[in-house]
């Protein structure tokens, strides 16, 4: 009597987690993702913020908060 086969069936063949496109494709890209991370912040490092003579308002609104004691002053 031959012995039965061991071999996994092809479902389970075609299931295995390495053999999954999608899966390399979502490590690929968290991957690069936090390569990109890695890149913005060495060269935001490597340069200076050098501040720029700008109005000191945004669409109207003042960018820094006013003394209340030059607004109380009569």
């Amino acid at each position: 009597m031959p012995a039965p086969r061991t071999e996994p069936s092809r479902i389970e063949a075609d299931g295995r987690w390495y053999q999954q496109p999608i899966l390399w494709l979502g490590v690929v890209v968290f991957v690069a993702s936090l390569a990109g991370c890695a890149w913005i912040i060495v060269a935001s490092a490597r340069s200076a913020d050098t501040p720029l003579e700008t109005a000191h308002t945004v669409f109207g609104v003042p960018a820094s908060a006013h003394s209340s004691h030059a607004a109380s002053a009569p």
